[in-house]
């Protein structure tokens, strides 16, 4: 029975294989070359309906081919389509070679609401690709472009697991509302509120799947987007599915933290030896017998891992993509750990003889999280370094400073610092976040009217943040309230949808292009905020924590319409205009629109016949153009409604052996409307032999006006002390330079370089509705030591963020005097009147520098980033470089920072300009050696390996003496260091 099921099934196969062989006869196979007879992996071989990608050689195989003549295309991104008609029968070979095109000019590029291409352009875009981002231990996607684009500043926020970063597209265009640029992925516009239990919302969103940053950075480009395009946009486009058989994917990489450097402090013997010299005799009685180095006990050399798995192909005729991501990052500090895992599906069929096309995107994301206590950081800057870790006492065995209470007891002593270590080990800050974002795309191409199409886009982007706080009730950071045992929990639920048509002909009659979109646009932000009680660790509530009501849900809706025309004439003068009209319910109905228009022109000079049949000038375009942005992030959701709030516990009232809390009126403006930034853009893009070289220039100026500022509020007024209010202008201008070359292009070696330059100034130009010459500005900058010090201030006539403080008094031989400061006005006084505006936090140039060389099958890349003309508060030495923190009369030791032989400060001099340094700085980010393996099972093996070695913040050049200069807020208050990472990658493609 078994050799009759065997002869049957091998009779169905002999006959299947000869069906088949009946009705496909031939293959194609070969090897795509570029112009000087490199492998061009990635690129599209497609023939007969059938698709194939070439492999890391260059090479592709079509099979199940019909016999005859067919048409053979080869694509690939920056180089002219190749077509040519291939008689098939049996195994043909097909060998192609690819010419470039000038700069990529044909390559198509992401916009607003559809796309161009690259030499149709009328804005300020940058784009950058999967091939050039930053390579390494990536967590968030910002990073991936870091150093890559000029006009936008990148910095992160820290060493922490997933922390993510300040960014800036051209300086920033407010003072009190947001400042960060709209993120749109996949046709997806993200919400910049944060996500409880997330350090940053971008931290949910795996790097891997991404396949191009777009950057929009002047209002030609931005306008479309409206009230949301201050602060400049971000494109982000995920990777798709691809034609032909299923192709699998997988990549892991193993990370090494470690921090690198670390805060100079007094070893044990220098603290003994100053105590001694210069203590009481209580306090020598004090100094212990070890000898701890409490950075050393909080830091760790950590590990983390990085893995994902992706299939991409075609199922049927529907291309498709499925991904997979799990990362596990352990923080320098320790007890600090994420844990992500994601997942993405994407899908793109095409319908009715292609005229229906679908875009599917869906991806999701869960996070857990452990916060380590960062005020770690400090303490151990500043812990006595002669007390041991452990002791045996009721504070968890913990070394702690303690004073015996009246009634015996023993309990921590209020003022002094905490043991670094109890602060991490007895805190468990827990958290578990989950995303899913996506979007459903429908472009349909009018059958009766192909140019016309229709495009439906719906999407959403929900979220789930919650978490727990715990410290046991004898841990001597929570004595007083017994401990903590709190939980926190947010739901947010965005909506998106969006409807617009675009026409774009051909009017060859008289030699011009249209282009044209309308559409229609409905988001809905809503969030719900559960409010607990606090809790102390035995589960008892905490008196006054109570929340008036259990939760609250506050929503916002935008809706939208919008337009643009693009006019081309004889593929030389092109004209761009668009509108958009948004509706906020943030503000009172007779303020709720607002109009945003753009307009721009672009002159393809070397389209002209003096230039047509340049050999040196293969790209040169001259762009103009105008726009006006609005905003309305970052100010509160009922601003212009007359509203209450409960007030704080201290302001209760007692009735009997009661204390009931009242409701106070919050201030509010019925008349608050939106802040609008108009920007002027005039720029020109080059390219040079045959794009080997290519680049722009652009410089701009933005002034935003009816600024969304909080201001106070007259004494009396019944209200609370600030109002967010439209009044003030900032301006900012600038000039942005990129440059990019193939520097040398052989068989076996290559050198390719890219540099970029941004200069940006910022003023504020008005700060009150009257003018007042005696109004100082807005104080901010607030910082650790005193009480409600702030170190700087927006005024008008000054950059935002200017340091705002005393001007030091030194000594013949440059040492500063302690307390002696100018009197600037010369009243013989020394007081507020003598505070004076200097430097900013804000640097004045970026730079970007990326290289890559490659010989055969090793590459050796690095990208070095540099900020000059940006100044830093330096709040640790400020705290402790003094004496009197080392000597405390509070009842403890401190340590300090060696600073006390320079400065000689016995007292803490807060408002001293002595502790603003220069912040410029040179840092290589990445360091990075590849070496491509290739078909590592001979040459007709499906299995490609890539290994990989990256070095992350391999050193950093600057004059600062802090721990690290690169802080967005310009104030060093115990930053969390950014550790120097070793990565090892695998990458198999099968």
């Amino acid at each position: 029975m078994k050799k009759l099921y065997l002869k049957l099934t091998l009779l169905l196969v002999f006959i299947f294989t000869a069906l088949c062989v009946h009705a496909q006869t031939g293959s194609i196979s070969g090897q795509v070359l570029d112009e000087t007879g490199l492998p061009l992996p990635g690129a599209t071989v497609s023939a007969g309906g059938k698709a194939t990608i070439t492999n890391t050689d260059g090479k592709y195989t079509l099979t199940g081919l019909p016999a005859g003549s067919i048409s053979v295309s080869v694509k690939f991104v920056g180089y002219e389509v190749l077509q040519q008609l291939i008689p098939v029968n049996g195994d043909t070979k097909f060998n192609a070679s690819l010419k470039p095109s000038s700069t990529g000019l044909n390559e198509v590029v992401v916009i607003g609401y559809g796309t161009v291409q690259k030499k149709n352009l009328t804005g300020a875009v940058s784009t950058v690709t999967s091939k050039d981002f930053q390579k390494g231990s990536i967590t968030t996607p910002e990073q991936l472009i870091a150093g890559k684009v000029p006009g936008i500043s990148i910095t992160s926020n820290g060493g922490s697991p997933g922390s993510g970063s300040v960014i800036r597209v051209r300086g920033g265009a407010s003072l009190s509302a947001s400042n960060d640029p709209l993120i749109v992925i996949d046709g997806v516009p993200l919400s910049n509120n944060s996500i409880s239990g997330a350090s940053n919302p971008l931290s949910l969103i795996n790097p891997n799947d991404i396949e191009t940053f777009t950057v929009l950075k002047d209002a030609s480009a931005t306008a479309i987007y409206g009230s949301r395009a201050s602060n400049g946009v971000i494109l982000i486009t995920t990777k798709k599915g691809i034609s032909g058989a299923p192709k699998f994917n997988f990549s892991t990489q193993l990370s090494a933290y470690k921090v690198g450097k670390k805060l100079d402090v007094l070893s044990p013997a220098a603290f003994r030896d100053y105590v001694n010299t210069n203590g009481s005799a209580a306090q020598k009685a004090m100094l212990g017998t070890e000898n701890t180095d409490w950075q050393d006990k909080i830091y760790q050399t950590s590990l983390g891992t990085d893995n994902n798995l992706s299939v991409a192909g075609t199922y049927k005729t529907i291309p498709f993509r499925i991904s997979g991501g799990y990362l596990r990052q352990v923080g320098v500090l320790v007890t600090d750990k994420l844990q992500r895992t994601t997942g993405s599906i994407t899908i793109n069929p095409k319908l009715f003889d292609n005229h229906l096309k679908i875009d599917v995107n869906l991806k999701g994301a869960l996070t857990e999280s452990r916060f380590a206590n960062q005020g770690a950081i400090g303490s151990a800057v500043s812990f006595d370094p002669t007390q041991p870790v452990y002791v045996k006492n009721s504070f968890g065995n913990y070394y702690e400073w303690a004073n015996t209470s009246s009634d015996g007891s023993v309990i921590p002593n209020p003022n002094a610092t905490r043991n670094p270590i109890a602060l991490l080990a007895q805190r468990s800050d827990n958290s578990q976040v989950k995303r899913s974002y996506g979007n459903a795309q429908f472009d349909y191409s009018m059958h009766f009217l192909p140019e016309l199409h229709a495009n439906l886009n719906l999407g959403y982007d929900i979220s789930n943040g919650k978490g727990t706080t715990y410290v046991p009730a004898n841990a001597a950071q929570s004595f007083a309230v017994q401990g903590l045992d709190n939980n926190y929990q947010q739901n947010i639920s965005n909506k998106v949808g969006e409807f617009y048509l675009n026409y774009i002909k051909d009017l060859k009659g008289i030699n011009s292009n249209i282009n044209v979109t309308a559409g229609y646009g409905y988001y809905d932000f809503l969030t719900k905020i559960f409010y607990y009680p606090s809790y102390n660790a035995n589960h008892v509530v905490v008196a006054g924590s109570e929340p008036a009501f259990a939760f609250d849900k506050p929503q916002t809706t935008l809706i939208s319409y919008y337009g643009r025309a693009i006019y081309t004439f004889n593929n030389k003068y092109i004209l761009a205009g668009s509108v958009r009209t948004d509706g906020s319910s943030r503000f009172a109905p007779e303020n709720r629109w607002g109009v945003f228009p753009s307009a721009a022109f672009t002159w393809r000079i070397n389209q002209e016949n003096f230039l047509k049949d340049s050999k040196t000038i293969s790209d040169l375009k001259l762009r103009l153009s105008y726009g006006v942005t609005g905003q309305q992030d970052g100010i509160p959701y009922y601003s212009y409604l007359p509203t209450y709030a409960l007030s704080v516990a201290a302001a209760k009232y007692q009735l009997g052996d009661t204390f009931y809390g009242m409701y106070a009126p919050q201030a509010y403006d019925k008349s608050i409307k939106w802040e609008q930034t108009a920007t002027y853009n005039a720029g020109m893009d080059f390219g040079l032999f045959d794009g080997r070289v290519n680049g722009s220039v652009d410089v701009y100026f933005k002034k935003t006006k009816d600024l969304l500022n909080n201001i106070p509020i007259p004494l009396g007024s019944n209200f609370s002390n600030t109002i967010t209010t439209n009044v003030g202008n900032i301006e900012n201008k600038g000039v942005e330079f990129a440059i990019n070359g193939a520097l040398v292009k052989s068989s076996n070696f290559s050198w390719d370089a890219g540099f970029n330059f941004t200069y940006n100034s910022n003023k504020i130009t008005r700060l009150t509705n009257v003018e007042s010459p005696t109004y100082p500005g807005v104080l901010t900058g607030g910082i650790s030591g005193g009480t409600g010090n702030t170190v700087q201030i927006n005024s008008v006539g000054y950059n935002t963020y200017s340091y705002y403080l005393y001007k030091q008094v030194y000594d013949a031989t440059g040492k500063p005097k302690e307390g002696i400061y100018e009197d600037l006005n010369g009243d013989n006084i020394i007081n507020e009147k003598d505070l004076y505006r200097f430097q900013s936090a804000v640097p004045k140039y970026i730079l970007g520098f990326s290289t890559q060389l490659s010989y055969k099958k090793w590459s050796l890349s690095t990208v070095l980033r540099a900020n000059l003309g940006n100044y830093v508060y330096n709040n640790v030495k400020a705290n402790i470089g003094v004496t009197r923190n080392l000597l405390n009369p509070a009842g403890f030791l401190g340590n300090v920072s060696t600073e006390i032989f320079k400065s000689g400060f016995d007292n803490n001099q807060y408002l001293s300009d002595y502790y603003v340094e220069n912040g410029s700085f040179l840092r290589m980010d990445n360091l990075g050696l590849s070496y491509n393996a290739g078909k590592i099972f001979g040459p007709t093996s499906k299995v490609g390996l890539r290994l990989n070695a990256n070095c992350q913040n391999v050193f950093i050049v600057t004059k600062y003496s802090g721990l690290d200069p690169e802080i967005s807020s310009g104030i060093d208050n115990n930053f969390y260091p950014r550790p120097r990472t070793f990565v090892l990658g695998v990458n198999l493609d099968f």
